[in-house]
């Protein structure tokens, strides 16, 4: 196991390493308690840093908090999550899965219990803001070579409002082969992912000095709409995470995010601010038989079991971060380069 020094940093969890040339984030969703998880052997293989839960950790999808207890113990029992949590730090989020059940969003009747369960499995500490508030968003700082990484991780569970079912008509476009669940909200509505206290929280937070921010997102971010749920079904919300992002000046930021049951990394062009990433590794036991259209797509998708790593290099001539997909069989499937200086909003 890496050797940390842990402290209070920006009233947040505070971890900092102290040596290696790079730091190494490893990340992913969906993966069933039923299933063995080998892909946790294979993430200890690579060595990061941490290993980052974007959701769906479980498949809990009950009302009975004792049948959600055991479900998690049969990850917790899990030969290959041992080895995992030994010799890998782990933090997390939840999607709907773990949190409720399919799609579920403030609704949710024993949303105060199953968080919980949920932080009592992931062993949070006491000390930790996360039993202060509603839900479960919280921040990590991690320190290395002199330079701060940021870790924010969103709960898209707690507040959301509910999704709008899709009521539009697709026979003029071909791409959507599949049946449209939801549609978007309108953009003047009041429709929320994060609710109030935690986009106030969020803007705080970005406002914290950091050289690289990553945002855990439990549903994709930077993808175009497709009918099932992600950002953009709340058009208003994904425009106001982007303004706060240019009106905080909160240089660095990239997403990492899950749920769809495949991995690819797309990359949004937004006026007046620098492109957004979204790295989506979702598949650590779970699959899907297609792709949606995305039009920022500009790797994937990786419709294997696989797991997500950014490795993060300042000392490099050009500082960056190296997103990879690794699949169940060790094979690396993509690997992308953000240049950092290319997240950088111009001081005009």
């Amino acid at each position: 196991m890496k050797h940390w020094l842990a402290c209070l940093f920006f009233s947040s969890c505070s971890v900092l390493a102290q040596t290696d040339s790079t730091f190494k984030i490893a990340f992913g969703s969906c993966g069933h308690q039923d299933h063995p998880l080998p892909i946790f052997n294979n993430i200890v293989e690579h060595d990061p840093d941490i290993f980052v839960f974007l959701g769906d950790n479980i498949y809990g999808d009950t009302k009975n908090m004792d049948t959600l207890k055991a479900k998690y113990q049969r990850l917790g029992n899990k030969p290959s999550f041992i080895n995992l949590k030994k010799n890998v730090d782990i933090i997390a989020t939840w999607d709907d899965h773990d949190y409720g059940w399919n799609d579920i969003g403030k609704d949710y009747q024993f949303k105060e219990a199953s968080k919980a369960i949920f932080l009592d499995f992931f062993e949070e500490p006491d000390s930790s803001q996360r039993y202060d508030h509603e839900g479960i968003y919280h921040a990590y700082y991690y320190k290395h070579q002199g330079k701060t990484i940021q870790i924010i991780l969103l709960d898209e569970r707690t507040f959301r409002d509910n999704l709008k079912p899709y009521e539009g008509e697709v026979d003029n476009d071909r791409r959507y082969f599949y049946h449209l669940d939801y549609g978007p909200h309108s953009e003047n509505d009041r429709a929320t992912i994060l609710g109030e206290a935690q986009w106030i929280w969020l803007e705080n937070e970005l406002k914290q000095p950091a050289d690289l921010r990553i945002i855990g997102s439990g549903t994709q971010f930077g993808i175009e709409f497709n009918g099932y749920e992600s950002w953009a079904n709340f058009p208003s919300e994904q425009l106001r995470l982007l303004n706060l992002i240019k009106s905080t000046k909160a240089n660095g930021v990239l997403f990492i995010s899950g749920d769809v049951h495949y991995a690819e990394i797309s990359r949004m062009n937004v006026r007046n601010l620098y492109p957004i990433y979204d790295i989506t590794s979702s598949g650590l036991s779970s699959t899907w038989h297609f792709a949606t259209p995305n039009m920022f797509r500009v790797e994937g998708p990786v419709m294997e079991n696989h797991f997500g790593l950014l490795t993060v290099d300042f000392n490099s001539a050009t500082p960056n971060v190296k997103a990879e997909i690794w699949d169940i069989t060790d094979n690396q499937r993509i690997e992308y380069t953000i240049d950092l200086q290319e997240l950088i909003l111009d001081p005009k």
